[in-house]
């Protein structure tokens, strides 16, 4: 806890103070806030309820739903530079992965974490978990279609018919579904260094022994809160 953590917590008492302290050490980590107490370590727990004088049994009392915690995180965003994303963010995000990403990135997962890292760097809350798979299945589909669109256009009508009926009796034989699963097998395993994942800081660097830290530097507070309606659904 630093000089600014202690100004938020103010005159927060108990369960309110000690899981106040924990999501926002959380969040300035992760990018994001944890859904439940569980996603929070036991080492974490221990070590800031001995800063903020609080026994960490407390931390089972702190309430996940209702007005504390939606103020909570408003407060927490606010210190931060922070915002909920929007519709609006969602369908930039997705284009972005669609154009940087699914090109040099076949697995979802990588996606994901490309996706809340974008977030992270844009200063804006990631949308809930079902919001994150509907970004991520929409850009997928964006790339595909442009790839298949772009490739098309160049194929004479002649070799396109020929495709067509190679596709049309691989699928019998099954042979078309089991190429497809090993080439994406192959190339999921192939190590891309254009891949914008690939360019960030190794693990561990900026370690300095929290039990939160990572090597992840705390979220620099900036000014932009651009306005926009928040996600359906939004944690």
């Amino acid at each position: 806890m630093v000089e600014d953590d202690w100004r938020l917590l103010a005159n927060k008492t108990g369960p309110t103070r000690l899981g106040f302290s924990l999501i926002l050490k959380y969040f300035e980590i992760e990018g994001r806030f944890p859904r439940y107490g569980a996603e929070v370590p036991r080492a974490a727990v221990d070590y800031v309820a001995s800063q903020v004088k609080v026994a960490p049994e407390a931390f089972g009392d702190y309430q996940w739903s209702g007005r504390t915690v939606e103020y909570h995180r408003a407060q927490i965003r606010k210190a931060l530079g922070f915002r909920e994303a929007t519709v609006s963010d969602e369908d930039k995000l997705a284009t972005w992965l669609a154009e940087q990403v699914c090109p040099v990135e076949l697995s979802e997962d990588r996606l994901r974490e490309a996706l809340v890292a974008r977030c992270r760097a844009e200063q804006l809350e990631p949308p809930a978990p079902s919001r994150i798979e509907r970004v991520v299945g929409t850009a997928r589909a964006a790339f595909d279609h442009r790839f298949t669109t772009e490739l098309a256009s160049r194929l004479s009508g002649t070799v396109t018919a020929g495709l067509e009926a190679f596709v049309a009796e691989a699928d019998d034989s099954g042979f078309l579904a089991e190429y497809s699963r090993a080439a994406r097998a192959r190339q999921a395993s192939t190590s891309f260094s254009e891949n914008p994942l690939n360019r960030q800081s190794p693990p561990g660097a900026g370690q300095g022994g929290h039990p939160l830290r990572r090597g992840r530097g705390r979220p620099r507070p900036s000014r932009r809160h651009g306005p926009g309606r928040p996600v359906p659904g939004g944690e």
